[in-house]
């Protein structure tokens, strides 16, 4: 549970991309993921329950769809009318609702209220942004035979959780870099020059750490910006393919039913 003092709100990104409809929704005949069931309740549902679990009160679901939006008022949530894209939700979302805010997804559907628990206690004091990722090891461990797209660096090879914490007001400054980090997420070097000439030899010759990398961002806008390690790597998992739901689906029935975890997988997910 999150001590009062430390209490944010959140919101739960649940937009909708252009293009070709989302493999998953079309795969359950839904419009849109965050309505799909899991062992009877939706993602969206999981998700905030588990939010809600840890303590966090006031959450508002960024969406699009209108299914989405009459189920994120059936949950008690605010709803926000979702921009573009992630980031352009996010400058409206922390508009709205203020700092300190927990950003997450609402494809998160194994989402557990220990991790925004730990997550918010093990962000530093001081700290404006604060990132999620989860080292490989750890992921491997949580799901073994699970491929992911890494970030790979000096202090190890990351994926991202899907959760962001914005503890300050000053977080906001950061929202034009996460656009550019949004583009350049599967090109590391293109983050790390970013950084100037220095920091992309120091990534070419295998010395720059991820943590390096964000609390250099963070200086170049002004802020204080965190990596912060995952406790579990089960975090990293979000739903982007039907084979993430059915692993999903395998994983949350052995929690609810007090049985062995499942955690053999042949999953490919390019989150970071």
């Amino acid at each position: 549970m999150i001590p009062p003092s430390l209490k944010p709100s959140a919101l739960i990104l649940a937009g909708s991309r252009p293009g070709p409809a989302d493999p998953v929704a079309a795969s359950e005949g839904v419009w849109h993921k965050a309505l799909v069931t899991l062992e009877g309740r939706t993602m969206l549902a999981r998700v905030t329950a588990a939010l809600r679990e840890a303590g966090i009160e006031r959450i508002a679901v960024a969406a699009s769809d209108p299914q989405v939006m009459d189920l994120a008022r059936e949950l008690g949530c605010e709803v926000l009318l979702a921009a573009s894209g992630p980031s352009a939700s996010v400058a409206i979302g922390l508009e709205k609702l203020g700092a300190p805010l927990l950003v997450t997804t609402s494809d998160h559907a194994l989402l557990r209220p220990e991790w925004v628990a730990d997550f918010v206690a093990d962000t530093p004091v001081g700290t404006d942004v604060s990132i999620l990722l989860a080292r490989r090891e750890d992921i491997e461990t949580a799901m073994p035979g699970s491929r992911r797209t890494y970030l790979r660096f000096a202090d190890g090879q990351w994926s991202g959780c899907n959760l962001f914490l914005l503890a300050s007001e000053r977080a906001s400054a950061a929202i034009e870099t996460w656009k550019m980090v949004e583009a350049d997420r599967k090109r590391p070097w293109r983050i790390a020059a970013r950084l100037g000439l220095g920091m992309l030899a120091s990534y070419a010759l295998g010395r720059l750490t991820l943590a390096e990398a964000i609390a250099g961002l963070g200086r170049r806008i002004g802020i204080a910006a965190r990596l912060t390690a995952a406790r579990d790597g089960l975090a990293a998992v979000d739903v982007d393919k039907p084979q993430d739901l059915a692993d999903a689906r395998a994983i949350i029935a052995a929690r609810e039913t007090g049985g062995p975890q499942v955690r053999n997988t042949s999953s490919e997910s390019g989150s970071t």
